[in-house]
């Protein structure tokens, strides 16, 4: 299995200050579904932070996104390692194939696929 991303995510309701802030670093929006906004840097585009009032389709906020390049291989294994999954593997509307996992610090981990 090959970790494509991994992207911080912070969860907030100041969506423009933000994009303005993180823009003075040089990041620009890439996407935007209202709920969750990435931002990216042009010259390296995995390179990324995205911030979200909280997600859509999940009970729960994650901490950070990983994007593997077979999210069902990571899922079995998660699952074999015994590690609490917060939110099942599901495809969702906009893409993207996932599932939630808390990791031992108690961070809640969206772990993804494009499909």
């Amino acid at each position: 299995m090959a970790v494509h991303r991994v992207m911080p995510i912070i969860q907030s309701d100041a969506a423009q200050e933000n994009r303005e802030f993180y823009g003075l670093l040089g990041f620009e929006e890439v996407m935007n579904h209202g709920w969750i906004m990435t931002l990216a840097s042009p010259s390296s585009p995995t390179a990324q932070v995205s911030v979200m009032t909280g997600d859509r389709t999940a009970p729960v906020t994650p901490d950070m996104s990983v994007e593997v390049d077979d999210v069902d291989a990571a899922y079995a294994a998660v699952r074999e390692g015994g590690a609490e999954i917060v939110h099942p593997l599901q495809d969702e509307e906009w893409g993207v194939r996932r599932f939630f996992v808390r990791d031992p610090n108690g961070r809640v981990v969206n772990v993804l696929s494009h499909r």
